[in-house]
């Protein structure tokens, strides 16, 4: 079973549009306008790995691909609806149970309990899937890789622009080496990429040295 001790927590721009259908520009854009900033970022968006999102993160991105996608809910009405619903929890997209009627977000006031829209009365028929739940199997699924990809690098076409990777995942080598560079051990990098192995990381440094 897997629980939140052993999902991974930090995850990568990249990743979090591969796992929740949100296109890396549209996260881009929406920590730009300050609608969904990542909850770890640097001031200098420009530094490599500036973005990471956490697992409540890819829940509340996944919760809004479905809104947007499935339910077709209008941009404008979500940034509408947000101050409202962070009164009620900090990161409401992943904190809070949502409900779509007409292309409008509804949710069940704390308080009491009911179920009403953020702007008007009207009830809600259909609850959101568990996106969390769905997340954590695709957390899971991304973490699973074949053994004999452990301890090697590869470059594949269109993959983090044709650099080297880490096998089975799309961690760049150049990645890996700046955490060394910057005094991390072996170990403590792990804890950074917890897909990584051992192996991994010293065929990434024998590769950068």
């Amino acid at each position: 079973m897997v629980t939140n001790a052993t999902i991974i927590r930090a995850f990568s721009a990249e990743h979090a549009s591969r796992l929740t259908q949100v296109s890396p520009k549209q996260l881009a854009d929406w920590d730009r306008d300050g609608f969904f900033p990542p909850e770890h970022a640097s001031e200098d968006r420009g530094e490599a790995l500036s973005r990471i999102y956490s697992f409540q993160d890819i829940v509340g991105l996944r919760t809004l691909a479905i809104l947007r996608k499935k339910y077709k809910v209008p941009y404008s009405h979500l940034k509408e609806v947000a101050p409202e619903l962070e009164k009620h929890a900090i990161r409401p997209w992943s904190e809070i149970t949502l409900y779509v009627l007409k292309k409008r977000v509804y949710f069940a006031e704390p308080e009491i309990g009911k179920i009403r829209g953020v702007k008007d009365n009207q009830y809600a028929l259909f609850p959101l899937e568990s996106v969390a739940e769905e997340m954590r199997a695709a957390v899971e699924k991304l973490r699973l890789r074949s053994e004999n990809s452990v301890g090697h690098l590869q470059r594949r076409r269109n993959v983090a622009h044709n650099s080297w990777v880490i096998s089975g995942t799309r961690i760049p080598v150049r990645s890996i080496k700046e955490y060394a560079a910057a005094g991390y051990s072996i170990a403590e990098i792990i804890r950074e990429f917890p897909s990584l192995t051992e192996p991994d990381v010293e065929a990434a440094l024998k590769h950068a040295a």
